[in-house]
């Protein structure tokens, strides 16, 4: 192919050809499926978990899982068949001409080497550059992507940053080698709404001065009404509509695609008063401090605060939304007021018994009534333990309950969360929305009075992801709990929230009722958040189609 050939734009950069794909079982993964991505396109895949997306991008790449091949079709890159390559051909095309961007960057980048050694990596294998060279183009890259201090950057490992910022340097270490088609496998998800427009604004800027395509992998309809050009819709690994985004998504001609586009979370009226009077738990000018890192061998290490002099309330019955970029103290505060972080300074007050002040008993009572619901339920669920033993561990410190009518509680709470059957499975044989819904009816099974929902939804699809948050709306409703619901996600706050707080660097900037914060919104950085929200872009389309 020609220099030529390779820059000029509406030039069909990859073709996708009738694409079916089949694993172990006689279902095909991908059924049929045919696309095209242009030079200096956006065109994004997207769909509910189990449609396919995923797996075409890995079928461009040569990446299949050892059971799973490619049984008919083509996929050609600029006119050539990739089955055709040799393994050799396949390996030098990897990461120099098409580069993929994970969807975790923690796990696809390795935590036992520094990001100078996995930047430089693809640079000396593909272009035999001196590592002086690979140095520097590291760090104009790593500019490039706007990363502070690039150069002390590098000396670091991928832990020590946040998870915007290790999207934006698995960015850039797929970037350096200036591939001419960008697979970008949800790359977004569980960023907050300012991290995620900056790296999507990155992708945007690769088309418009790089020509680089990009083949946008995705749940988010918000992103794919901003940034993308086209947009093919998949189901159980068949394509059921395509065509310009604005078309597709204004005037969807399929059910699924209508189905998909109503899931998205929308501002209804305010939920009604359900608030009892008097506090449930209370934070007093709480701060939370982690040691940060010693300068030279004899240097004392600086605390960092990550919550700084944090009072707010939460009464029974009560939703209280916690926003804010990635960094901002969201997770800690939630943590740190059930007791599963120290705090520094200031105290936590619960039925208005401060918590340091508390008898053994008291504080035996708190831990019991405050649960909370983890971000990664993947992680957070034993794998060796059935779902109805995981659900039922919580009761063994609960007196009094026969062997019988734990049982019973347990079969009762998992026939509310929709998970009748299920009992006897391992959570990896579970999706993504069921152990989601595991992780809810462990935190509820002991009728807990507080409860801390940590992105709860954050990594599921708009399908998955309503019935979730409908589960969860369902269940505060009839226990009454008062809940500290944390997330990056605005449009799921005006869903469930009866108040929002939006903190910034440890503290709190601003807070208010729904209305308040989306319609009057007093900080500059809370206008930056409600901007920065791709949903209401896709809603501004649909309600002027």
């Amino acid at each position: 192919m020609t220099e030529a050939t390779t820059t000029q734009p509406g030039c069909a950069l990859l073709s996708v050809q009738e694409l079916t794909v089949h694993g172990p079982a006689a279902t095909p993964l991908l059924d049929g499926v045919s696309f095209e991505v242009q030079v200096g396109q956006v065109v994004a895949l997207v769909g509910e978990s189990g449609s396919g997306k995923t797996m075409a991008g890995r079928t461009v790449l040569g990446l299949l899982p050892s059971q799973v091949r490619q049984s008919g079709g083509r996929v050609c890159f600029f006119g050539r068949d990739l089955a055709a390559l040799s393994p050799q051909e396949v390996r030098a095309m990897r990461g120099a001409t098409i580069g993929m961007v994970f969807q975790e960057p923690m796990v696809s980048l390795n935590p036992a080497m520094t990001i100078a050694e996995q930047l430089y990596e693809g640079l000396l294998l593909h272009e035999k550059v001196s590592r002086a060279e690979a140095r520097e183009r590291s760090i104009a890259m790593l500019q490039w992507v706007r990363i502070a201090d690039p150069e002390r950057c590098l000396a670091c490992f991928p832990h020590e940053f946040s998870g915007g910022m290790r999207q934006r340097i698995m960015l850039a270490s797929v970037m350096l080698l200036k591939p001419k088609l960008l697979i970008a496998d949800e790359p977004t998800t569980a960023l907050d709404s300012l991290s995620q427009r900056e790296v999507m604004e990155i992708m945007a800027d690769l088309t418009r001065t790089e020509g680089t395509a990009v083949l946008l992998i995705t749940h988010d309809l918000g992103l794919v009404a901003r940034y993308a050009h086209e947009v093919v819709v998949l189901q159980k690994g068949r394509l059921v509509e395509a065509g310009a985004v604005r078309d597709v998504l204004t005037s969807p001609r399929e059910a699924y695609t209508r189905r998909l586009i109503d899931a998205l979370p929308k501002r209804g009226a305010a939920r009604d008063a359900r608030v009892k009077e008097g506090a449930l738990i209370e934070a007093r000018d709480l701060v939370v401090s982690f040691a940060g890192h010693a300068k030279g061998w004899f240097g004392r290490a600086e605390a960092h605060q990550a919550v700084r002099g944090v009072s707010l309330s939460i009464c029974p019955g009560e939703v209280v939304a916690v926003v804010g970029g990635s960094g901002s103290g969201k997770t800690t505060l939630g943590r740190a007021m059930i007791g599963m972080l120290p705090i520094a300074g200031g105290d936590v007050c619960f039925r208005g018994v401060p918590i340091a002040e508390a008898n053994a008993k008291q504080k035996r009572d708190f831990r019991l009534e405050c649960q909370l619901i983890f971000q990664d339920p993947y992680s957070s669920l034993d794998p060796m333990q059935r779902v109805r033993d995981i659900v039922a561990e919580p009761l063994r410190y609960q007196q009094g309950t026969s062997a019988q009518e734990r049982d019973a509680i347990v079969d009762a709470l998992l026939d509310e969360v929709g998970l009748v059957g299920l009992g006897n499975r391992f959570p990896h044989a579970l999706s993504g929305g069921q152990r989601q819904r595991v992780a809810i009816a462990r935190a509820l099974v002991r009728q807990p009075a507080f409860v801390v929902a940590d992105e709860p939804v954050s990594a599921l699809d708009m399908t998955i992801q309503k019935q979730v948050l409908e589960l969860l709306k369902r269940m505060q409703a009839d226990r009454g709990f008062g809940c500290l619901f944390i997330t990056h996600n605005l449009a799921v706050v005006s869903e469930i929230a009866d108040r929002i707080i939006v903190m910034e660097n440890g503290q709190i900037v601003e807070q208010g009722s729904v209305e308040d914060i989306f319609d009057r919104p007093q900080q500059a950085y809370t206008r930056a958040l409600l901007q920065a929200a791709t949903t209401s872009d896709l809603l501004a389309q649909l309600n002027a189609a």
